[in-house]
């Protein structure tokens, strides 16, 4: 009988490595998954749909195994194809990468369907958002000199919003924070990066102070130190 117990735990143990052989196999094979050519368009909407953030081109050069030139072409092809299909979804470089996104066509019944509460900013919460925008970095001493009012609240509910951040302290008296855009604020927005952003529009000057026309004229130093 204990014979017989032997070799049926043996028969188990070879089965078991056997099985554990075949998934190891498996799993290598995915790992050479080789693409025909008509599969990469297909594939590549597949492993953008499933980020659901931008993918920088770098990566996605690695997961395709592929050069960053030749992954340009491909990402230009499904672009055009996406395009000609009229689908309802399209190509976007956003933030330093590549991401599949509602056509503008249809936000309104997207926006419907995920029935999300309105999350616009407030006019105060969007001018100092500009002003981040246009003058980073920048303090929030320096924004409420532009505005002509506290800024306090609106600069901790546009860091909560993640679409500002911290990014270092002035080298000057009090060492004050210095603030500037984050790549959310570049995703919201549909900008691959902060020169895309429009030019200012001529605004009426003669209601400003003195005060105010210095600082909007002012160039903000870059931070001496990074430490926040």
């Amino acid at each position: 009988m204990a014979e017989g117990a032997d070799n049926k735990e043996n028969t188990e143990s070879k089965a078991d490595a056997a099985v554990k052989a075949g998934i190891k196999d498996s799993n290598s094979g995915a790992d050479k998954m080789t693409l025909e050519e008509q599969e990469i368009l297909p594939a590549l909407e597949a492993v953008l749909f499933a980020s659901g953030e931008p993918v920088a081109m770098e990566q996605l050069a690695e997961i395709f195994e592929m050069t960053v030139v030749e992954l340009q072409q491909h990402l230009s092809d499904l672009d055009k194809s996406l395009e000609d299909k009229q689908r309802g979804i399209q190509l976007q470089q956003v933030a330093g990468g590549y991401q599949l996104v509602t056509r503008p066509r249809f936000f309104q019944l997207v926006e419907r369907l995920t029935e999300t509460r309105d999350k616009r900013l407030s006019a105060a919460a969007m001018e100092t958002l500009s002003i981040i925008a246009f003058k980073q970095p920048i303090t929030k001493q320096e924004i409420e000199h532009i505005r002509g009012v506290r800024a306090e609240k609106v600069v901790l509910k546009l860091l909560e919003q993640d679409l500002i951040k911290e990014l270092g302290r002035k080298d000057t008296l009090g060492r004050p924070i210095l603030y500037g855009t984050t790549d959310t604020f570049l995703k919201c927005f549909g900008l691959n990066n902060l020169t895309d952003l429009p030019e200012l529009p001529q605004a009426d000057m003669s209601q400003l102070s003195p005060e105010q026309l210095e600082y909007l004229e002012q160039k903000v130093p870059e931070p001496a130190d990074k430490e926040v």
